[in-house]
Formats: structure tokens, C-alpha cells, sequence
């Protein structure tokens, strides 16, 4: 029998397919880094324009089980392209272009090869596609893979680099560890319910006999535990700060925002649609992942020195926020998946200007990327605003958004939607522990914009950014202001599609 297939629903990974191959090619036949960049960025737009094609358009879905009607319901389908998966790929494909523009100037500065990276950029970013539309668990497997395994090779690019290996083989050894984890889990998953889709698994477990319940709990346990590593929850945090320091800026950017948006997309996925009978057993654990991953995250930020660390740690805490909405179970599940997806798209906006202005700052250190290192304390960074005001008012409003502070709505708009769904959900407890760990995110957001306005005691110099850094920090600053401006408008979009 052959299977059909909806070209259609696939498009936007199958675009950036061609293109990555395309881009090994050319790279062979020695094509400028500009041509390349051009064509790595042409093709994530163009992947772009696929997904709102089809947002105009109905529900559509692919590799569907031929015997999979049922009474009045649809197939069990492994790949589809609804509204949840099409604004999940939109803020894919929008953060991996600015991660591009980023990528242009490391690329030349570091002497990474340009080919092989756009390459592999493309397809992390083509496994974040497959994995926010993936509705079966051996798809889900597979979508964290293809964006895990180029994500090793991007961090570890800088060949003559031992941060660069160092960091390349920790989060190598991380990652091979939470899929061993997840795969048993799914095993035990199957051996319970005899089912590999999630529409199908669902009714398994609502159904399932007492003697396989333990064995059931434990496989979604172990899910959850492997979902965790992609999101950077404590206990699987501690790869992210040696990472993020010893990748090349753009690719700790990448990690930052889209690894971790496709991430929480799954787990929502997952939790959502194949485990809500087990609510009562992902439900506290994931409250008290969510608590301790905050906290961490916040009073180790505390200590950090460094900017890429301390947004490292920041992102650890920032994970927490997102995973809070999730623990009410199945208690109003609906509105804790669009709080935590809202979350996710106005912490991405946020957290990418941030790193977009620090890849600035880096890029235009003296010395060049030999000396960039001493460069990249919260101390450097004194002064700023008198040598470069634009990037210091725009690095100021990235982080007064993180912070949760007017004018900066947007963060404060984010962190209003998973505390209110949490004390909805009635996890008020946990509630309480957001407020606290907000006013600990505050000194260390504040403390470095502070310095941004405080004379240097060092040697001035230009501080200004090249051009494509300086169009991802406009495009970012842009992004959010219209969303500090009018934050409800995406509340709105996700509330549509949850």
C-alpha cells in the first residue's frame, strides 16, 4: 500500500530542507558567505510565508493510519499542521532568522565555516518544526533529535576553541542521557497502551487496568523527565550556563529561545493530548519542577559577573515561569497551555534583543573575538549609553521587559498570565513562589541596566554594532514595543489556537 502525502502540510520543513542541502553545494563550490547567509535567511523566510499560507487555510494533516477511523472521529495522524503548530513554527522561523542576521558577523569573526553552519542551523531548526507538529511519540523522538544532533556540531564549530568542545560534549553527554530516558519511558508507554499516537493513547490510559498503572506512571514520568533536558529544568539545567558560554553567541541564542520555544511546545503537546488521564501524576511534579527551576535559576543569576551567564541562568528561571501554567493538570488545561505559549512568544522577543545587543557589543570589543572574553563582564558594559545610546536604551528595554517593568508591559503582561493561571488552576502555593522569585529577577535585571548609565572607568571606543546585528535589535525592539504596547495581542492569538 502507498500512503499519501499532504506536500502541503510539510512545506516549511521541506523548504529548509532543500535549502540546507542546497547550501552544503555551493559551499563546495566555494559560494561567498554572503551568498550563503542570504540564502540561509531567503529560505527561513520563504518557509515563513508557507506558514501563513497555510494559517489562511484548514486544518490539515499527513502520514495518517489508514485503519485509524472511528466512529464520528478523525485519523490518527502523526504530523499536523494546525493553529497551535502553525503559531509555534511562525515563532520558530521568526527567531531562527534573527539568529541568522546574528550569525553573519560570528561567522566572520570566529572563522566558522559558513556552509556547514547555516547548514546544520537549518536543520535544528527543520527538527523544531517537526517537533511542535508531531502528534505521535516516535515522531516527537525523532523531531528532538534532528534538532538536537546540529545544535552539537554548532557548538562546538569553533574547531581551535576548547570552550567550544568543552561545551559541544557536555551538552552531547546531557542529551544522549535524557533520550536513553525518554525512550524507555515511551517504551513504557506503548507496553501499556499498545499505542504510539497521541489521540490514541489518551483513551488507553483513561481506560487502563490497575496492574499496568504503575508501569504507565513511571513512562510518563520518564517523558516528562526527558522533555525537561530540552527546556533546561532543573535537574537537567547544568549543561545550559557552560553551553551558553562556549558556543558562538548566535547559537546560544538559538538554544535560548527556539530549542527551548519547540520544547515546551512538545511538552505541552504531550501532556495535553496523550497524558491528561495522568494529570494527578505530571500535575505536582511539574509544580515542583517549575518552583525549584525558578528559584535556581534566580539566586544563581544573582552571583553571575558575566552577561552571557547571567542570561544563561536567567533563562534557567525563565523556564520556570513557562513550566508553572502547566501544573494545574487537567484543571482548565486549555487556558495553561495558552498561558505558557504566550509566555514562550513574549519571552522569545525579549530574550532575543537581549542576546542580539550583547552579540553587538561582543563583535565590537577591542582586540577583536581574541580578546572578546574580557569584554563580557556586567562591568564592560558602564558607559554604554554615552558611546552607544541606541544600543544601551534598546539593551535597557530588553531587560526592564525580562525584569516585568513599565515601560516595558510585555514582561510584566507574561508573568500576569502564568500567575493568574496558576492560582486559577489552584496551585496557589506555587503562585506565591513566582511573586518572590519576580522581585529577586529584579535586582540583577535592574543592577545591569543600571551600569549601562554609569560612567566608565575604562577606555572609551565604538560600541556600535555592524548592520545585520543592528537589524536584529531593531526588528526585536520593535517587536517589543508593539507588544509592550498592545501585549493582549497575542494572549488573543494563543487563546484562538489552544
Amino acid at each position: 500500500m502507498i500512503q499519501g502525502i499532504d506536500y502541503a502540510a510539510i512545506a516549511p520543513p521541506l523548504i529548509l530542507a532543500v535549502a540546507a542541502i542546497g547550501l552544503l553545494l555551493a559551499d563546495a563550490f566555494d559560494a561567498p558567505r554572503r551568498v550563503l547567509g542570504l540564502v540561509s535567511g531567503g529560505s527561513l523566510a520563504v518557509a515563513l510565508l508557507a506558514v501563513v499560507a497555510l494559517a489562511a487555510g484548514d486544518r490539515r494533516a499527513t502520514f495518517c493510519l489508514p485503519d485509524g477511523l472511528r466512529a464520528g472521529g478523525p485519523r490518527s495522524c502523526s504530523y499536523v499542521a494546525d493553529d497551535f503548530t502553525l503559531l509555534f513554527q511562525g515563532l520558530v522561523l521568526a527567531a531562527a532568522v534573527v539568529v541568522v542576521l546574528l550569525s553573519l558577523q560570528e561567522i566572520t569573526d570566529s572563522k566558522i565555516p559558513a556552509g556547514e553552519y547555516h547548514s546544520l542551523l537549518l536543520a535544528a531548526v527543520i527538527g523544531a518544526l517537526s517537533l511542535v507538529a508531531a502528534r505521535d511519540l516516535i515522531l516527537l523522538v525523532v523531531a528532538l533529535e534532528t534538532l538536537s544532533l546540529p545544535v552539537f556540531a554548532l557548538v562546538g564549530l569553533r574547531r581551535y576553541d576548547g570552550a567550544a568542545s568543552e561545551a559541544a560534549l557536555k551538552l552531547f553527554l546531557v542529551s544522549v542521557v535524557s533520550a536513553a530516558v525518554m525512550l524507555f519511558g515511551i517504551s513504557l508507554v506503548y507496553g501499556a497502551t499498545g499505542a504510539m499516537h497521541l489521540d490514541r493513547i489518551a483513551p488507553a490510559l483513561d481506560k487502563l487496568p490497575d496492574d499496568l498503572d504503575p508501569v504507565a506512571a513511571v513512562g510518563v514520568v520518564l517523558v516528562l523527565a526527558g522533555f525537561a533536558f530540552k527546556v533546561a529544568a532543573v535537574p537537567f539545567h547544568f549543561w545550559a550556563p557552560d553551553v551558553y558560554q562556549g558556543a558562538p553567541l548566535p547559537v546560544a541564542a538559538f538554544l535560548s529561545v527556539v530549542s527551548k520555544a519547540a520544547g515546551f511546545a512538545g511538552l505541552a503537546i504531550v501532556l495535553a493530548l496523550g497524558f491528561p488521564a495522568y494529570a494527578h501524576v505530571w500535575g505536582p511534579l511539574v509544580a515542583v519542577l517549575a518552583a525549584i527551576t525558578m528559584t535556581l535559576g534566580n539566586l544563581l543569576a544573582l552571583r553571575q559577573r558575566t552577561a552571557i551567564r547571567l542570561l544563561a541562568w536567567s533563562s534557567v528561571a525563565q523556564s520556570g515561569y513557562m513550566l508553572a501554567p502547566l501544573s494545574v493538570g487537567t484543571h482548565r488545561l486549555p487556558e495553561a497551555v495558552a498561558a505558557t505559549t504566550a509566555y514562550v512568544a513574549l519571552y522569545a522577543v525579549m530574550n532575543l534583543g537581549a542576546f542580539a545587543v550583547v552579540t553587538g557589543f561582543r563583535n565590537r570589543a577591542p582586540g577583536g573575538d581574541e580578546r572578546a572574553a574580557i569584554w563580557d563582564t556586567l562591568d564592560d558594559y558602564r558607559g554604554l549609553a554615552r558611546r552607544s545610546p541606541a544600543v544601551a536604551a534598546a539593551l535597557a528595554f530588553f531587560l526592564i521587559c525580562l525584569a516585568g517593568l513599565p515601560p516595558g508591559v510585555m514582561g510584566l503582561f507574561a508573568k500576569v498570565v502564568v500567575f493568574r493561571a496558576a492560582v486559577a488552576g489552584d496551585v496557589t502555593w506555587l503562585a506565591v513562589v513566582m511573586a518572590v522569585n519576580t522581585v529577586i529577577g529584579l535586582y540583577y535585571y535592574l543592577a545591569w541596566a543600571a551600569r549601562l548609565f554609569t560612567p566608565s572607568p575604562g577606555p572609551s571606543y565604538d560600541a556600535a554594532p555592524g548592520l545585520p546585528v543592528r537589524a536584529a535589535i531593531a526588528a526585536t525592539a520593535a517587536g517589543a514595543a508593539v507588544l509592550s504596547v498592545a501585549p493582549q495581542i497575542v494572549l488573543q492569538t494563543v487563546s484562538q489556537v489552544s
